[in-house]
């Protein structure tokens, strides 16, 4: 059954409910916890360090955001009755104010609760039954607004760190393919295996695919590793791999935990290894370090 389209900013006034017990009482009233929060009255905090933005990710992020509204709740402290004062999250209030939103998902809070805010996050974490998309969009928050690696929001919420990374690259699929994840559509088998397309326009039409044709994960992969119009390529012919290359190659991968591609020619060799993203690398280059 199809999910109401709500963005994970829905889920956490769930989770984090506003501390006012009258659900009458005026939304201006003083009261911290979940929030709708007119765009207007938030105003950006004068100390914050960052002040360059990504025009190019900026854009992207205020599409994702008009196709399927705030997945992250911005981080806001009352100033006065009808005013705020955004203490993280400005990349997403910027986004949403370039798609139009009135209005933005926020949690209200004093400065000094924002450790506890980050418990109750990772909490949830545990305790909710989010989707995927809301999943990844939670780790995501945990990394830009409290500035942990991946490592540390995997130690926080007790899970591997290629499980928050296979997670969070969910957050990189077309937003169409998004909205069919939100929805229920496709599951989060057919998002990660859509990532093995290169390309976006690929990605949202395998997934079309997927939902026209109820296609399997595993069918998908066969796409992936076919292309997605297979009679279009050129066949090439594998080179069957060496002894001495398969044992290079299970020795180095098994020390950098990725895999490793190794060819060696009469010549000279080639090594090639597969990392994630930055974090990803700086690991495997420590490893080579040490």
């Amino acid at each position: 059954m199809a999910r109401e389209k709500s963005g994970l900013g829905k889920g956490l006034g769930a989770l984090i409910p506003s501390e006012s017990s009258n659900q009458e009482q005026s939304f201006y009233s003083e009261t911290t916890g979940y929030q709708e929060v007119p765009i207007g009255s938030i105003s950006v905090n004068p100390y914050q360090p960052r002040d360059v933005f990504d025009e190019e990710a900026l854009n992207s992020l205020s599409l994702s955001i008009r196709e399927l509204g705030v997945l992250q709740p911005v981080l806001v402290r009352r100033k006065t009755a009808d005013s705020f004062e955004l203490i993280a999250g400005e990349r997403r209030w910027r986004a949403a104010k370039r798609a139009g939103l009135e209005k933005i998902p926020s949690i209200v809070r004093d400065i000094e609760d924002l450790a506890a805010l980050e418990h109750a996050l990772v909490e949830n974490l545990h305790r909710q039954d989010l989707g995927p998309l809301e999943e990844a969009a939670a780790y995501q928050q945990l990394i830009e607004d409290f500035q942990l690696s991946q490592d540390l929001v995997a130690k926080r919420v007790g899970k591997s760190r290629s499980t928050i990374t296979n997670s969070l690259r969910l957050l990189q699929l077309p937003s169409s393919v998004q909205s069919f994840l939100l929805d229920g559509s496709i599951t989060a088998g057919h998002a990660r295996a859509l990532l093995g397309l290169d390309s976006r326009q690929d990605q949202d039409q395998v997934a079309s695919r997927i939902v026209e044709e109820n296609l399997t994960v595993r069918d998908v992969e066969k796409i992936v590793r076919e292309g997605v119009n297979p009679q279009k390529r050129t066949p090439k012919r594998s080179k069957v791999k060496s002894v001495s290359e398969l044992e290079v190659e299970k020795i180095l991968s098994e020390t950098l935990s990725t895999r490793v591609g190794v060819t060696i020619g009469s010549r000279k060799g080639k090594i090639i290894i597969d990392f994630a993203n930055e974090d990803d690398l700086t690991r495997i280059l420590n490893i080579i370090e040490n």
